[in-house]
């Protein structure tokens, strides 16, 4: 029998996307020779990830879970919202959270855990691909603590425990009980999910962002025709403005419209006798930022059909 190579298992593995271990498999059944062993894959249906590779993956599930003083979320896209209600899919993403509760944000960590079947979380989502048959993506993770408190889980319209298409995380760091920290953190996660902050406070804010809005807010002042002076003012207060109602502490909760979130968590801190602080959050909405394909169905058609529209 040929000796398999790590570096003839990569080989095949890059060629056909399939699992590390059917790889391994298919070189052995092919005695080595790396075009059979794909044509192997192929026959067994393991290689069919390799061709979904390059569809858009813009929906599937937000994960969260907690676990004493940490907590996770991760974004697991799919091709379609169909995918998303499949079991198999739904208990992946529900692992792969638990997963990232012990190995942190770094996605390539992620992927090289094992999971509880013993094969990887990479090799179990090629042959997620396979099986299923969409392509999908770990896309992103992020990983909360607080030395004491609690950091609050929340999913915005869950479609399973634990799992939905909006998914918060607030860690809230006190020595104050979970009757306190729960209701607190519940409330903050439902504005978050609500209002869509850009980040914890003021300086938190990307530099970039502000820079957009001091253009957008120069242009519209200039337009005034009012002196330099009063120009730079107008200018200053928009930034200001803007900073204000994006940054979360400052942001009026949406259960009253008026509170800003600072004041809710400083009431809370006071009525509870101790200090309460609002250390970080997550936000993760399903497919944010991915630009979705957009499909002629009718050219589809005709081009399937070997027509012209």
């Amino acid at each position: 029998m040929a000796e398999i190579t790590a570096a003839a298992v990569k080989d095949l593995r890059e060629k056909s996307g399939a699992g590390m271990m059917d790889c391994k498999k298919a070189l052995a059944e092919t005695g080595g020779d790396i075009n059979a062993a794909v044509d192997w894959l192929r026959t067994k249906g393991l290689a069919a990830a390799a061709k979904k590779s390059s569809r858009t993956a813009a929906e599937g599930l937000i994960g969260v879970a907690v676990a004493g003083t940490k907590g996770a979320a991760v974004e697991v896209n799919s091709e379609t919202d169909f995918v998303a209600k499949n079991e198999r899919f739904q208990d992946f993403v529900r692992e792969v959270t638990q997963v990232a509760l012990a190995e942190g944000d770094d996605i390539a960590a992620i992927k090289a855990a094992k999971m509880s079947g013993g094969t990887t979380v990479e090799d179990t989502l090629t042959n997620n691909i396979a099986t299923i048959g969409e392509n999908q993506t770990l896309r992103r993770a992020k990983r909360l603590e607080v030395t004491q408190g609690a950091v609050i889980p929340y999913v915005h319209n869950a479609a399973a425990s634990g799992l939905g298409k909006i998914g918060v995380l607030v860690a809230l760091e006190s020595d104050a009980g979970v009757d306190v920290l729960e209701p607190l953190g519940k409330q903050v996660a439902q504005h978050i999910a609500a209002a869509f902050p850009l980040a914890l406070d003021e300086t938190g804010l990307d530099p970039e962002i502000l820079e957009r809005e001091r253009a957008i807010a120069t242009e519209k002042a200039q337009e005034s025709g009012k002196p330099a002076d009063i120009i730079a003012k107008m200018v200053e207060g928009g930034v200001k403005k803007f900073a204000k109602e994006n940054a979360l502490l400052s942001q009026p909760i949406v259960h009253d419209g008026k509170t800003p979130v600072a004041d809710v968590v400083a009431k809370a801190a006071k009525d509870a006798g101790t200090t309460i602080v609002l250390k970080d959050y997550v936000r993760f909405q399903l497919g944010e930022g991915i630009e979705k394909e957009e499909s002629d169905f009718a050219a589809e058609v005709a081009a399937t059909a070997g027509l012209t529209k």
